[in-house]
């Protein structure tokens, strides 16, 4: 899939009546393109920062090793569990919406665990 502009992050499904395009997926599950690879991912509004596990970065983002940044002085924990953070990584995402598809550059730390 060869994305140029936003205009052609068209949605991967049938279209949603208006109003309903929160459809598209399933609960906080959305339906989304990264770095031109069509994935699904869990929003969490409440969360302090972007966590993706190694396991779903093998299935979704190709190469993400090489593009890895390094992480300093930073420790995680989620609840009581402390978190393994590899790296940080960079991915241009696109959420395919009825009205208009968002494009956004976003960080988000890769984790062990």
């Amino acid at each position: 899939m060869d994305l140029i502009h936003v205009q052609d992050a068209k949605m991967q499904q049938a279209k949603p009546a208006r109003g309903r395009g929160y459809t598209a997926g399933s609960s906080c599950m959305t339906n989304i393109v990264i770095n031109n690879k069509k994935a699904r991912i869990h929003l969490d509004s409440g969360a302090f920062c972007t966590c993706v596990g190694k396991a779903y970065l093998e299935e979704t983002y190709t190469n993400w090793q090489e593009k890895l940044m390094p992480i300093e002085g930073i420790k995680l924990r989620s609840s009581s569990q402390h978190m393994h953070p590899l790296g940080i990584l960079e991915a241009e995402m696109i959420f395919p919406h009825p009205v208009g598809s968002i494009r956004l550059k976003v960080e988000f730390f890769a984790m062990y665990n």
